[in-house]
């Protein structure tokens, strides 16, 4: 059974709330731990934080049974890891060496009597149990816990800005005959580990000459496309010809062996369904490649998928200098005047102007904002008007030519101040993406949104121990003097 964390202090057990922080180090890792550190030793957010965690870990879970990482420990790792930006790797090696980091997760002893090891899988595993909407609960609250540390007054109305990037997803550039291959591929992995299973398995013995020659196929009609001169588009025709036919009797083959298939074992029903999903993306892309390259159509932009194994991806087309396409999904964040994220919003195929009304009733619930600014690209008549009738001030310039009264309204001094104090919030969304939110390495779209929730908490985190650490010299040069 999991714990919040080991109450009962073990003899050599260095307690959590001793951990030392550097306060003169100018180094990420000490601010993640002052914050952590405080974290844990205030009772109020301590409290809080442990009973969102126990909602989603311990739900539904007996009360016996063999015992996992304390909630404490996750909490931690997991911010450790965004915090850091390190992989997994990096965080197990840390885990298992770094005296500060095993103290702050309550398995340090004194003199190394007993050395507590914790093992990459583990952490893996463990930090896989937080989910999307829990994580947003406790950013909720280490936003207070950080109002409180920067000393927000119960008054203070709070200065918003709202901008949005891109995160992107793990995936390569996709091209149609590239995810062709991806299919074939993994279609054929799945057959080798069922021969596996079942070693009998007939008709698959050459399995290594259908990859090759279809490898071989995938660069031929790379190199057509890629290649200039007067008979491209014969090259080009011909290459696609060659790969699909060799694809359309993988497929045939592929069929057969499902649909004649006797599993027998949970392992092999569950292969069976990876090998109805590859075939699938195999017909899919199939017919991709024959419309497009043979055919010559255009493929309409709602048939298309730029992965097969991330498929949430999107295809965002920003306008940015040097960034043509991003393949990932766009986040919208919301900064104070603390520079603390206190919302975040991922776009499912919508644009800026279309999530200003959700963002703005999570906002709206917790906090009282005198000031609100955006970009051109969050502007609508209606999210303008929804906005006035709650905030003081609604900085949202018009996208497009604006009339006289919107003209007069943005070359007001107070307008103008604070939409030239927008762009702050480009150093925010700089610093966020160098808390890891450039790119993720995880896999799937739950993983993708647990990384983003994950982040946003790391970076308010760094934020907050910053100040705390800045508070704690000011101390000691106060009684030093």
């Amino acid at each position: 059974m999991r714990k919040r964390f080991e109450e009962q202090h073990e003899l050599g057990l260095k307690p959590i709330s001793e951990t030392k922080v550097l306060l003169k180090s100018r180094d990420d890792f000490p601010a993640i731990v002052a914050a952590l550190k405080e974290i844990f030793i205030t009772k109020e957010y301590n409290e809080k934080i442990f009973s969102i965690l126990e909602s989603v870990i311990l739900k539904d879970k007996k009360k016996t049974g063999r015992r996992g990482l304390d909630l404490w420990q996750i909490f931690v790792l997991a911010q450790v890891r965004l915090g850091l930006n390190i992989d997994y790797d990096r965080l197990e090696m840390m885990v298992n060496s770094n005296s500060i980091l095993r103290q702050l997760i309550g398995i340090e002893y004194e003199l190394n009597i007993h050395h507590i090891e914790i093992s990459r899988q583990r952490i893996i595993d463990n930090v896989s149990l937080l989910d999307d909407q829990s994580l947003r609960q406790i950013n909720d609250e280490i936003v207070k816990f950080g109002h409180d540390v920067f000393k927000k007054k119960e008054k203070e109305l709070l200065r918003l800005k709202t901008d949005s990037y891109v995160i992107e997803a793990n995936v390569h550039f996709p091209t149609d005959y590239n995810l062709l291959w991806d299919s074939a591929r993994k279609s054929l992995d799945v057959i080798h580990k069922l021969r596996v299973e079942q070693p009998t398995l007939a008709g698959w013995r050459k399995i290594t000459d259908w990859v090759r020659n279809l490898k071989n196929l995938s660069r031929s009609l790379g190199k057509a496309t890629g290649s200039a001169g007067s008979k491209k588009a014969e090259k080009v025709k011909d290459a696609a010809d060659d790969y699909l036919k060799k694809a359309r009797i993988l497929l045939i083959k592929l069929k057969e062996t499902k649909n004649n298939f006797n599993f027998s074992t949970l392992k092999e029903f569950d292969l069976i369904v990876s090998l109805e999903y590859f075939i699938s993306m195999l017909d899919k892309h199939i017919d991709l490649v024959d419309r497009r390259l043979i055919k010559g159509e255009k493929i309409p932009h709602e048939d298309k998928l730029f992965s097969i194994f991330e498929t949430y991806t999107e295809w965002i087309s920003k306008g940015k200098i040097n960034k043509r396409v991003e393949l990932g999904k766009r986040l919208s964040i919301t900064t104070d005047q603390f520079n603390l994220i206190i919302d975040y919003h991922l776009h499912e195929n919508t644009t800026d102007s279309q999530v200003v009304l959700a963002i703005a009733d999570r906002i709206f619930e917790n906090y009282k904002i005198r000031t609100w600014s955006f970009d051109k690209g969050y502007w609508h008549i209606d999210n303008k008007e929804l906005l006035k009738e709650h905030i003081e001030k609604i900085i949202m310039p018009k996208k497009g030519k604006p009339n006289k009264i919107e003209k007069a309204e943005e070359h007001e001094a107070e307008f103008k101040k604070y939409r030239h104090a927008h762009s702050a919030i480009e150093s925010n969304i700089n610093e966020l993406e160098h808390r890891g939110l450039d790119r993720c390495p995880d896999k799937g779209h739950d993983a993708f949104k647990r990384y983003i929730g994950v982040g946003v908490i790391a970076y308010n985190l760094h934020k907050i121990g910053k100040q705390i650490m800045k508070n704690q010299r000011l101390e000691e040069r106060k009684i030093a003097a």
